[in-house]
């Protein structure tokens, strides 16, 4: 769907971008901005601002930026389209209805597209699944445990043993191959042609958090190799942004949310009345995806398999939650493999128990530290305490650091005051900490030409930035540049929609001009420019000495650009070289 200028910037101006980002994320009031830990990457110290004024969004530590559709688009995955469409709901903005010509169809949105399939592909499957060539594929899951009303809560289906059936079925429903070939559902070989991702499978439909269908994952019937794959990444699955089961988790009465490894885990918890259960998919705990935790809850417990594999990556998944401050616990699993198996055989009532007695990180990955060392041995016992001492001195409230060396000595009969020594030490000497700056790659200098092409975007960028700030300097400059002698493509754009705004309205609105651009990477360089802030206190004298410097610049820069593709044209280069020489005189009065 496509909506017009008007109706875009309508929508834009009726939601508050501080009102929306409030709702998403803690927002504190900071002079004349709004300021949080960023919402898309971790940090400690609140780089990300919000302006009022300006209605725009910029985060200074990892660089993403724009308006409040962006930073739906970005925080809730949605296409720009969808994200029009939230925020019309949300401010009570009645949208346009809008016939599709043949040709505005044929260029729809291809997320919309993609997804159109997904659902598709899962209703198919989930038909097969009751048909007499799914017969095998429903006794797998049956004899798993499986309820009618589970299977079909999930969507489970089956993928046929043909290698097209996929294929013929969304090509009889008009879909061409470039688009199933962008879904990830149909491969295309030069020697085979087209073939399924998924064949012969168990169907699990990966499910986004506003209940889309947004991937697949399929379990290989018999021996096949892999047992388990996915759909590969496409514009509307970031399986590193996503979790099997939220969907359903999110609005669980139950603390906290459980991690478990597979999709099978989390069905059969759910089944169990563990409704509260998520899976990352196919692929260890991503930054990514505790970052998307974190807004349901503030509770983590994993309760991944209980064999080497799955303890390794419970460790890593450890290390990721502590770096994003979500204190997580672990449920031993012991002696079965998976919750799936110890439902099975204890009960409901034996698992919840051992949520109850999960053992903080700390304490599991001291608990796992102690299996590599003799405790019988002086010297690795030694060995054992002084590693379970680098652990704890990592902690850096002094409260729960003291907590945890009282019950480390207590559990592990340690002299609790050695102990206390021994992470002290650890902690003013920092070896518990890895110095990251070891591993950077020097980065090549950069030749001479690149540090003027660097200098002239700068000030580009800043000229852009006083203009935003005080827009009365369009009347100043405007006999003297030009839009034409910015020479990023990006900064040139970005001055035309200024100087059309300020041409029409007297004022510039910022987020109005992000509207124009469709990618996040000029998102963030937009946003970048106009959440740049400058003391607007300074005396004139100072500032016309500022501005006129910024222009003299952009100007000669853009001059010898000109002149080096005027060569074959004397009468051009002879206008050029008289503009150059008057450089020099050119004063910019506030």
């Amino acid at each position: 769907m496509y909506y017009s200028d008007e109706i875009i910037e309508e929508v834009r101006s009726r939601n508050d971008i501080v009102d929306v980002i409030s709702s998403y994320v803690n927002l504190k009031k900071k002079g004349n901005s709004y300021s949080a830990c960023c919402p898309f990457h971790h940090e400690k110290t609140p780089s990300f601002h919000v302006s009022r004024e300006k209605q725009m969004y910029h985060c200074f530590g990892c660089g993403v930026g724009g308006n409040v559709y962006t930073f739906l688009m970005e925080h809730e995955n949605y296409s720009f389209p969808e994200a029009v469409e939230a925020l019309a709901e949300r401010a009570g903005v009645k949208l346009p209805e809008q016939s599709m010509s043949p040709e505005a169809k044929k260029q729809a949105d291809e997320r919309t597209r993609i997804k159109d399939m997904n659902r598709l592909a899962a209703g198919y499957f989930h038909y097969l699944l009751r048909t007499e060539r799914g017969t095998h594929a429903l006794e797998y899951l049956t004899n798993r445990g499986l309820t009618e009303d589970t299977i079909n809560r999930f969507g489970l289906g089956f993928a046929d043993v043909y290698r097209d059936d996929l294929y013929k079925y969304l090509k009889n429903k008009g879909y061409k191959d470039e688009e199933m070939k962008n879904s990830g559902l149909i491969r295309f070989d030069e020697k085979y042609g087209a073939s399924d991702q998924f064949w012969n499978r168990v169907m699990y439909p990966i499910v986004d958090t506003n209940n889309r269908v947004i991937g697949f994952g399929g379990r290989v019937m018999g021996d096949g190799k892999p047992k388990y794959i996915n759909t590969q990444e496409t514009p509307v699955f970031d399986k590193s942004r996503n979790l099997y089961g939220l969907n359903f988790a999110k609005k669980s009465k139950r603390p906290g949310i459980i991690f478990c490894e597979g999709y099978m885990d989390v069905i059969s918890m759910h089944q169990a009345g563990f409704d509260n259960a998520v899976a990352s998919l196919g692929t260890a705990l991503t930054p990514g995806q505790v970052n998307l935790i974190k807004r349901y809850t503030d509770r983590v417990y994993l309760a991944y398999d209980s064999d080497e594999a799955g303890t390794k990556a419970a460790l890593r998944a450890l290390g990721i939650m502590r770096e994003f401050e979500m204190p997580a616990r672990v449920i031993s699993l012991k002696p079965y493999k998976d919750p799936d198996e110890l439902i099975q055989a204890e009960g409901t009532e034996s698992f919840e128990r051992r949520i109850e007695q999960a053992v903080s990180g700390t304490m599991f990955e001291i608990g796992i530290l102690e299996h590599n060392y003799n405790q019988e041995d002086p010297q690795e016992r030694t060995q054992f305490q002084k590693e379970a001492a680098r652990i704890l001195s990592v902690i850096e409230d002094p409260l729960e650091r003291n907590n945890y060396i009282e019950s480390v000595a207590a559990k592990y009969r340690i002299d609790k005051d050695s102990l206390k020594e021994t992470v002290t030490q650890y902690g003013i000497s920092g070896a518990a900490r890895i110095n990251n700056d070891v591993f950077r790659e020097r980065k090549p200098r950069k030749s001479v030409e690149e540090e003027k092409q660097q200098k002239q975007l700068k000030a580009e960028r800043l000229l852009i930035t006083w203009l935003i700030n005080d827009n009365s300097l369009f009347d100043k400059i405007k006999d003297v540049i030009g839009v034409d002698d910015f020479l990023d493509p990006v900064y040139r754009d970005v001055v035309e929609h200024l100087l059309k705004q300020y041409e029409t309205d007297g004022k510039v609105t910022p987020a109005a001009i992000i509207n124009h651009y469709q990618s996040k990477e000029e998102h963030e360089k937009v946003s970048g420019i106009m959440q740049q802030e400058f003391d607007m206190e300074i005396a004139p004298s100072e500032k016309s000495v500022v501005i006129t410097d910024l222009v003299k610049n952009i100007k000669r820069r853009s001059l010898q650009h000109q002149l080096e593709d005027a060569k074959e044209d004397l009468q051009k280069m002879g206008k050029l070289m008289m503009e150059k020489a008057m450089i020099d005189r050119i004063q910019i009065h506030i």
